[in-house]
């Protein structure tokens, strides 16, 4: 994490002008911070507690905007607190007996979410307003293929059945929740929406 946040930090002195890009950063290279821990073995007495310790400072730095690089600035958005917030609950939800389902909400949120910002934003395409949040034909398509792909991993590493219709339903979710982005609740809702659909997609 203290990569991640270098790396934003470095990103925002880079490009001052791409504020962004730096949040993207922190946005994308938290997801990996999960399976990190599956893999280790890290126990939900830890990871639930530093979870917390790290929405709480998210908040704090929503609240004050400390560390500029992690807030878009620019739009009045609560997603990193609720980011934060949805790890929390994962970890306490699946983290003892189904940590592949907490790592699917948040990797989904991570990559798909993440580079469907950036790219959506980078390449012009059809786009529309929802809920005063533009979206566009380039970023909800990579919304969606960077979720199947992220899934479809989850499941050969994690060596699950899995149908696909249920994978494209789950994506969809997915896609629909990230759709409605209104101060950022997508965030929270595309992670726990995802991750509550694991065990149906593959059962």
């Amino acid at each position: 994490m203290a990569g991640v946040l270098g790396s934003a930090l470095a990103c925002r002195q880079r490009w001052p002008n791409q504020r962004e890009l730096s949040r993207k950063i922190v946005h994308i290279g938290t997801g990996p911070v999960l399976p990190l821990a599956w893999i280790l073995q890290v126990p939900a007495s830890i990871a639930v507690p530093c979870a917390v310790v790290v929405t709480l400072i998210a908040f704090i730095n929503h609240r004050w905007t400390l560390l500029p690089a992690v807030e878009d600035v620019g739009r009045n958005s609560y997603g990193t607190v609720a980011y934060g917030f949805a790890i929390c609950l994962l970890l306490i939800l699946f983290w003892a007996d189904n940590p592949a389902a907490a790592c699917a909400g948040v990797l989904v949120m991570a990559f798909g979410d993440g580079l469907a910002g950036l790219i959506g934003r980078a390449v012009r395409s059809p786009n529309w307003t929802l809920l005063d949040q533009r979206k566009s034909i380039v970023g909800t398509t990579t919304m969606a293929i960077t979720s199947a792909v992220v899934l479809l991993a989850l499941v050969l590493i994690t060596q699950s059945q899995l149908t696909p219709l249920r994978l494209l339903a789950v994506c969809t979710l997915a896609v629909g929740l990230e759709q409605l982005s209104l101060w950022g609740i997508d965030n929270l809702t595309v992670p726990l929406g995802v991750a509550l659909s694991w065990t149906w997609m593959t059962a």
